[in-house]
C-alpha cells in the first residue's frame, strides 16, 4: 500500500436514499480502480462494504463502512452510509472526517425522502456536494427527468457536467461536457471507458449543456465573465480550476451520470474526483478546542454535559491539515469485530502517525499504543507503516478509546467536537429469557453500544425495568438481532410502563397510631398530620408544627421518613404520590415503648388515612415534541396530534419547503410515533422528544391504569405463592 500525502488524498461520504445503489457504486468504484479483483454482491455479503451479518440479512448498509482505492495517483477514501430512516443518522456522523459527499440518486426514483435528509446533512457541515445519478441502465431510468427534479428542489446550482449516451437498455456511455469528449463502455473494458466522437444526435444538445456550465461557473467572478463574454466560452485550461474551485466553494453542485452494475461512468467519477474534489489541505480546518491541562482537584470537566477528564483544552485553534503540525486523530467510528475486537477508525486531522506510536487520549485522560496501524478495505484491515495528515485509517484493540474520542500528540492537547446525535426515539424494556442471557447482557450491550453511540441502554429509576432506546423499531429490533447473532444472547423485548405518579387534589388531616404489645418493652407511635396539594413539580415538603413536646424531637424524622415511605409506594395504582405538603401538627408518645420505628409506623399509617379524603390521582409524563415534515404532510401531523391528546403549540417553516411543529403530547401515546409518522410522512418526516412536565391523567383512562396496576400487583403474588 503506497503511503499519500495530503494534497493526494480524497476523502468522500457515499449518500443516498435506501437502495439507491450506494454500495453497489462503491463496488463498481473499487473494481474500475483495481482495488478488487471482481464485483461482489450486496445480497450474498462477498460486497466489500456490505459485511455485517445484519446488513447481509436485511441486503443493505446499516452502518458507516470505510473502503479505498488508488487512481491516477491518488487515494481515494469511501464511506458508504446507510440510508434508511431508522439509520440515516450514521450518514450525519460521516459528514466530519470527509471533504466531499456523493449524494447518489436512482435515475428511477429521482429524489426521495432521504436525498433530502442527507443534502441537509451536507449542508449542515459546509460540505462540497457531488450528485450521482446511479442505475440509469435499468428499466424506467429517466436520467434527465431526475437532473431537472434536482434542480428544482436544490436549486440552479445543481448543474450537468455530464450527459447520458442512451438509458435503460441502450445505455452506451456519458459525455463530458467541460472537456467535450464522449466515452464508451463494453463489457469487457472493466468499468475503463473509451473515448470515442460525441454521437451527432446529442452533439446540439451537449453544446447547449456546455455553454450553461460555462456561464454558471463564471457567475460571480468578474475575469471569467469578461472572458466569457469576450470569448463566448471559457477555455478548458481555465474551466477546470474555476470549476474546481466553485465546488469547493459551494457555488456549483456537479451532476453526473453512472450505473454501478453496469460499470458505465466508474471511471469519470472517479477521475473527477481527481480534479475537482478538495483535498484535505483544501478544506477549512475543523475548529476544536486546546489550551493548558484542566487537571486540578479531581481532573474531572463536563462537555456538553458529558463528564470528561484530565488533559481539558479550554482554547479554540484551528489546526491546519498538515504533516508539521502537532498529531490529532480523532475516533470517528467503532467496530466490535467477533475476531479483531475493537477496532477504531481515525481520521488524522493533523500531523504524522506511525504503526506503534504512543499516544494521549485527551478525551478519556488515558495512553494508547497504536500498534497494527491499518487502512480498511470493508472489514479487512492493510497494515501500513504510516498515515499522512488528512488520510483515513484504523488501529484495533486500543483498550480505552471510544467513538468521538481525540487522540494526539500528549504535550499538545486538543479536544475535536463530536458530531452531536440526536436523542433515542423510542425505547423498549428488553428482558434476558435465562439466566446465562442475563449474566450476558450487560457486557454485550455495552459492546454494542460502543459501536452505536444512538443506542441507550439504562434502568428506569422508578419501573425498575431495563430500557433499550434508538432511533426507531427497526434499529432496536437490529440490536436485538445482534445480540443472538454475535453474542449468543436471547431477550424479549415489551412496550416499556408508563412512570406514572400521583398526587392529591383536596386537603386532608388523618390520624395514624401504632401500638404493640408482646411482654417487655412493646411499641407505641402517634402523630395527626395534615396534606395539601402543591404545584406540579414541587415534590414533597414537610413541617413540623409540633408544640409543647406532644411529638419529642428526635421522633419527628421518623415520623417524616413514614410519611415519604408511603409516598413511594403510592395509594392508587402502585406510583409514587408526588407534588404535596405535609405538616405534622399533633400526636402523643409513650417514655418507654416510643421509639423511633414506632413513628415511622404511625408516619405511613397517618398518610394513608389522609389518602381518603384527599381526592388521589394519577399523573402522566407529558413530552416536548419538535417534528420536522415536509410541508405537504403537516395538516395530517397535526391531526394526528390531536388525536394522540396532543397540544400544538407553534409551527414555523425551516426553509426549503420544510415545517417544523411544537407540540405537547402524552407519553403514552408517543410508544410507537416513529414508525407512524415515517407511514404519515412517506420516511420524510423526524421528531424529536424530551421529558417537560407531568399532568392529569384523564378519570376514563386513570380507571384503566388502575385496574391494570392492580390486576398485574395480584397475579405478583399469586406466583410469589
Amino acid at each position: 500500500m503506497n503511503i499519500y500525502a495530503s494534497q493526494d488524498i480524497r476523502n468522500v461520504a457515499v449518500a443516498g436514499h435506501g437502495h439507491c445503489g450506494k454500495s453497489t457504486l462503491v463496488e463498481a468504484l473499487l473494481f474500475t480502480a483495481g482495488a478488487i479483483p471482481a464485483m461482489g454482491h450486496v445480497d450474498d455479503g462477498t460486497a466489500v462494504t456490505v459485511y455485517d451479518e445484519e446488513d447481509v440479512a436485511r441486503r443493505t448498509t446499516l452502518s458507516n463502512a470505510v473502503a479505498h482505492c488508488e487512481w491516477n495517483e491518488i487515494k481515494v477514501n469511501l464511506i458508504d452510509t446507510p440510508g434508511s430512516n431508522a439509520f440515516v443518522q450514521e450518514a450525519r456522523a460521516a459528514m466530519l472526517p470527509v471533504e466531499l459527499a456523493i449524494v447518489v440518486v436512482d435515475a428511477a426514483q429521482g429524489v426521495e425522502p432521504m436525498t433530502q435528509r442527507v443534502w441537509s446533512y451536507a449542508q449542515e457541515f459546509n460540505l462540497p456536494r457531488v450528485v450521482a445519478v446511479n442505475r440509469i441502465d435499468r428499466e424506467r431510468a429517466d436520467p434527465l427527468t431526475a437532473l431537472d427534479a434536482l434542480r428544482q428542489i436544490f436549486g440552479r446550482q445543481v448543474a450537468a457536467v455530464q450527459l447520458p449516451m442512451g438509458s435503460e437498455g441502450g445505455l452506451r456511455g456519458v459525455v463530458d461536457l467541460v472537456s467535450m469528449r464522449a466515452y464508451e463502455y463494453a463489457a469487457e473494458d472493466k468499468g475503463r471507458g473509451r473515448e470515442v466522437p460525441i454521437p451527432p444526435e446529442l452533439a446540439e444538445q451537449a453544446q447547449s449543456a456546455h455553454e450553461a456550465l460555462v456561464e454558471l461557473v463564471a457567475e460571480g467572478k468578474d475575469a471569467l465573465m469578461e472572458e466569457f463574454f469576450e470569448k463566448g466560452t471559457i477555455p478548458e485550461e481555465d474551466l477546470i480550476p474555476a470549476l474546481h474551485e466553485a465546488i469547493r466553494e459551494d457555488r456549483i453542485f456537479p451532476v453526473l451520470f453512472v450505473s454501478g452494475m453496469a460499470q458505465v461512468g466508474c471511471d469519470r467519477l472517479l477521475e473527477f474526483l481527481r480534479i475537482y474534489a478538495p483535498a484535505p489541505s483544501e478544506r477549512e480546518p475543523v475548529a476544536a478546542v486546546a489550551g493548558p491541562a484542566v487537571a486540578q482537584g479531581n481532573g474531572k470537566a463536563e462537555h456538553n454535559g458529558t463528564p470528561r477528564s484530565g488533559n481539558w483544552p479550554v482554547e479554540m485553534v484551528t489546526r491546519p491539515v498538515s504533516d508539521a503540525e502537532p498529531l490529532a486523530l480523532f475516533c470517528f467510528k467503532t467496530l466490535s469485530d467477533p475476531f479483531a475486537g475493537q477496532i477504531s477508525f481515525f481520521k488524522v486531522f493533523s500531523g504524522c502517525v506511525h504503526t506503534d506510536d504512543t499516544v494521549a487520549n485527551f478525551t478519556q485522560n488515558a495512553t494508547e499504543r497504536l500498534a497494527h496501524l491499518s487502512v480498511m478495505q470493508g472489514k479487512r484491515a492493510i497494515e501500513v507503516r504510516e498515515l499522512h495528515a488528512g488520510d483515513i485509517g484504523a488501529v484495533p484493540k486500543l483498550k480505552n478509546t471510544r467513538t468521538c474520542d481525540t487522540l494526539g500528540e500528549k504535550t499538545h492537547p486538543v479536544y475535536y467536537e463530536p458530531v452531536k446525535q440526536p436523542e433515542p426515539v423510542l425505547a423498549f424494556a428488553i428482558e434476558a429469557r435465562t439466566r446465562a442471557d442475563e449474566d450476558k447482557l450487560a457486557n454485550a450491550m455495552h459492546r454494542i453500544m460502543e459501536e452505536d453511540t444512538l443506542v441507550r441502554f439504562y434502568r428506569d429509576p422508578q419501573t425498575q425495568e431495563f430500557l433499550r432506546a434508538g432511533g426507531g423499531q427497526q434499529h432496536i429490533e437490529t440490536v436485538v438481532s445482534r445480540l443472538r447473532r454475535r453474542y449468543h444472547t436471547e431477550v424479549t423485548l415489551q412496550a416499556p410502563r408508563i412512570p406514572y405518579r400521583e398526587t392529591i387534589r383536596a386537603r386532608a388531616e388523618g390520624h395514624g397510631r401504632h401500638k404493640k404489645q408482646s411482654g417487655g418493652h412493646g411499641q407505641f407511635g402517634d402523630c395527626k398530620i395534615r396534606i395539601e396539594p402543591l404545584e406540579r413539580g414541587a415534590g414533597i415538603e414537610f413541617v413540623n408544627q409540633i408544640f409543647g413536646g406532644a411529638i419529642p424531637k428526635n421522633f419527628i424524622p421518623a415520623v417524616e421518613k413514614g410519611i415519604r415511605d408511603a409516598a413511594e409506594r403510592g395509594f392508587l395504582a402502585g406510583y409514587p404520590l408526588v407534588d404535596f405538603r405535609s405538616t405534622v401538627y399533633d400526636g402523643s408518645y409513650h417514655d418507654v415503648d416510643s421509639n423511633e420505628i414506632s413513628f415511622r409506623i404511625a408516619g405511613r399509617l397517618a398518610l394513608r388515612a389522609c389518602m381518603d379524603l384527599a381526592r388521589p390521582a394519577l399523573l402522566e409524563p407529558i413530552l416536548h415534541v419538535e417534528i420536522q415534515t415536509p410541508e405537504a404532510f403537516a395538516g395530517a401531523v397535526m391531526g394526528d396530534l390531536n388525536g394522540r391528546r396532543g397540544r400544538v403549540l407553534g409551527m414555523d417553516s425551516s426553509g426549503a419547503g420544510q415545517t417544523v411543529i411544537q407540540a405537547e403530547v402524552p407519553m403514552a401515546e408517543m410508544l410507537t410515533y416513529g414508525v407512524d409518522l415515517t407511514a404519515m410522512t412517506q420516511g420524510q418526516g423526524s421528531f424529536h422528544a424530551e421529558a417537560d412536565h407531568y399532568d392529569f391523567l384523564p378519570a376514563a383512562l386513570q380507571e384503566k391504569v388502575v385496574a391494570a396496576s392492580r390486576q398485574l400487583a395480584h397475579a405478583t403474588a399469586a406466583d410469589e405463592e
